[in-house]
């Protein structure tokens, strides 16, 4: 409940403000460094082996809520066969044309400041796929060697559902269900989730009524028109996708 206000009393100022990120509180030389460590070789490998939508496009209409949508069924697969990771916490699910990530950026470190483990995923990156995913109180990227743990305990999975799904597991929807473990196994308080495309039929909606503490649209423009069904109207109900019965939206 107290996550909750906090959404709510923050909510007018995380749209319209850029993001507070660590990339701006430190120096040249340590923003350098992220890059792809040697010791993350084999999970860049693996990963990008996979269909990567963000590199050669995303389909006509695959963000929205149709028989030509992405098959969301494909994550909620990949979530059993990993124990269903987003039961372990609460999330926050982001979606918007503009907004989202400084939106994310920005919650996330209201709630650290209040003491919060928070979990935080966002796409895409600039130096390092580390970027997409924060965990813990102080908000910087997961660890190369956490990442490289984490992966290897769960490769078998990988493999198991790519197999089962003929293949056609995505280069974001394994990396989005590789964050959802991680912060399972950080044992976080609250994950805050920025939807990648859309939202309806965006690999990150897979969280239920239950493990959802809020839903967050920031704004509606003309972006991804194809791939979201050709019209503001069509963009504005695959981005509501992410609402849930019964849960709060701001």
């Amino acid at each position: 409940m107290k996550i909750r206000k906090l959404i709510v009393s923050q909510r007018s100022t995380l749209t319209h403000r850029k993001p507070l990120s660590n990339f701006q509180l430190e120096s040249k030389q340590w923003l350098s460094s992220y890059t792809e460590e040697p010791e993350l070789e084999g999970f860049i490998q693996f990963i990008d082996s996979l269909k990567n939508y963000e590199k050669s496009g995303v389909p006509k209409d695959a963000g929205t809520d149709s028989d030509d949508g992405f098959d969301l069924g494909r994550m909620k697969r990949l979530m059993t066969r990993l124990g269903n990771p987003l039961s372990n916490f609460k999330s926050v699910h982001i979606a918007g044309t503009k907004g989202k990530g400084s939106t994310a950026a920005y919650l996330s470190n209201i709630l650290r400041s209040e003491g919060y483990s928070v979990g935080c995923y966002t796409s895409p990156h600039m130096f390092s796929i580390r970027e997409r995913m924060s965990v813990g109180k102080m908000g910087k990227p997961v660890s190369s060697n956490a990442l490289n743990c984490l992966f290897h305990s769960i490769k078998r999975s990988l493999n198991e559902a790519i197999v089962l799904e003929n293949g056609c597991l995505s280069h974001f929807e394994v990396l989005t269900a590789v964050a959802f473990a991680l912060f399972a196994q950080e044992n976080v308080d609250i994950a805050i989730i920025e939807a990648g495309l859309g939202g309806a039929r965006d690999a990150t909606n897979v969280i239920s009524s239950s493990e959802l503490d809020a839903s967050i649209i920031t704004t509606i423009g003309e972006e991804h028109l194809a791939a979201l069904g050709g019209s503001l109207e069509s963009i504005a109900m695959a981005k509501a996708g992410i609402i849930k019965h019964g849960r709060p939206v701001r």
